[in-house]
């Protein structure tokens, strides 16, 4: 029996903010650039509005504060912000998590603008160590998390039972509640925005780590209850 390692990207195998940041210093470049606003004075404040009131609406207070907002002009920010070639590095304990798990089926499942996700992949330089990098967009946005098609289709490559996919993700929100129904075994990682967030019923992980170095200690468990719940069938 195989056991196949899934892994989400952001926060989990990487701090999501590094790309939120790489993201918004492209945007206050391509300002400086355009209208010869100080890039760093932009990034300053763009990274203001996100410490204090999110993603949501960043570019256009930016472009506010210049007195030059404009559906179009937000539009090219978000454009610059998705499609610029991210400075990023992987976490130190997942890239030695990684290394010691060469003997295992590895795949990596992610959401995300498909052209974004694929420049994060590349960035960090990880394509290589997974069998195959499910960005699940590209299959659809209905094939999103918590879709669980991008998985179906790993088993089936795999020839395996959901018992044996393992799930290795942060949000609680998407990446474990249908799994959990299907059979598979779920491992949330307390790492990123979303570390201390309360789970809703059903939508918690069945394991839960403090970070990635934790993982290993965690197989042999993974590996009995896999072998427990085919032996049932």
């Amino acid at each position: 029996m195989s056991m196949i390692l899934v892994f989400d990207l952001d926060d989990t195998l990487y701090d999501e903010r590094l790309y939120v940041e790489s993201g918004l210093r492209a945007v206050a470049d391509f300002g400086e650039q355009q209208f010869g606003w100080d890039a760093d004075a932009s990034f300053r404040f763009m990274v203001e509005v996100l410490d204090t009131q999110g993603r949501g609406a960043i570019f256009d207070h930016w472009l506010a504060s210049h007195g030059r907002i404009s559906r179009t002009l937000v539009q090219e920010c978000v454009k610059r912000y998705r499609h610029h070639t991210p400075d990023l590095k992987l976490d130190p304990a997942a890239k030695k998590l990684l290394a010691a798990l060469g003997g295992y089926p590895l795949y990596l499942v992610t959401d995300g603008h498909k052209i974004t996700q694929a420049r994060k992949v590349a960035a960090l330089g990880i394509e290589p160590l997974f069998r195959k990098v499910f960005i699940t967009h590209r299959h659809g946005v209905a094939r999103a998390k918590p879709s669980t098609y991008c998985f179906e289709r790993i088993l089936a490559a795999e020839k395996a039972a959901w018992p044996q996919l393992v799930y290795v993700g942060d949000n609680p929100a998407k990446d474990f509640v249908n799994l959990n129904v299907k059979g598979a075994q779920t491992v949330r990682v307390l790492t990123g925005m979303h570390k201390d967030v309360k789970a809703a019923p059903g939508y918690e992980a069945q394991h839960r780590i403090a970070h990635l170095g934790a993982f290993q200690a965690l197989l042999p468990k993974l590996e009995k209850a896999a072998r427990s719940a085919l032996s049932s069938r």
